[in-house]
């Protein structure tokens, strides 16, 4: 190994520091898991809302144009009046559903681990509580 090809691999745009980037809202994850899990990969933006507790529509709607300016999501507007606006996974999208998909999946098996944590003080989760995935 070269001098310093250790400090590469974590510079700013390496791949593990880029997913993680992805990852830094909550609802990223939850809006890809709900569009896979709920909806097949698609969704109009109201039903959306409807399947996310506690997103309000100003973050929805920011997380949807963030996640499809990166590409994981494709934003489908209909021929009606009102326009019916529906948001699709890309391909891109689909492969990082499966990641998703395996992290919650994690997070169910070892909700015991979990809840051993404790909540951070800046978390909504109550004492005791822990919520579906």
């Amino acid at each position: 190994m070269q001098a310093g090809s250790e400090d590469d691999e974590w510079r700013e745009d390496c791949a593990p520091r880029r997913v993680l980037e992805l990852f830094a809202t909550k609802w990223t994850s939850m809006i890809l898991h709900t569009l896979h899990a709920r909806h097949a990969g698609a969704a109009r933006s109201g039903v959306l809302l409807r399947s996310l507790p506690d997103i309000s529509k100003k973050m929805l709607t920011q997380s949807l144009r963030e996640m499809e300016g990166s590409g994981l999501v494709s934003r489908h507007v209909g021929e009606t009046t009102p326009p019916a606006v529906e948001y699709r996974l890309t391909p891109l999208g689909q492969r990082f559903v499966g990641a998703v998909e395996m992290l919650y999946a994690w997070g169910r098996d070892n909700a015991d681990a979990l809840d051993a944590l404790g909540a951070r003080p800046s978390s909504r989760r109550r004492p005791g509580s822990s919520p579906p995935l």
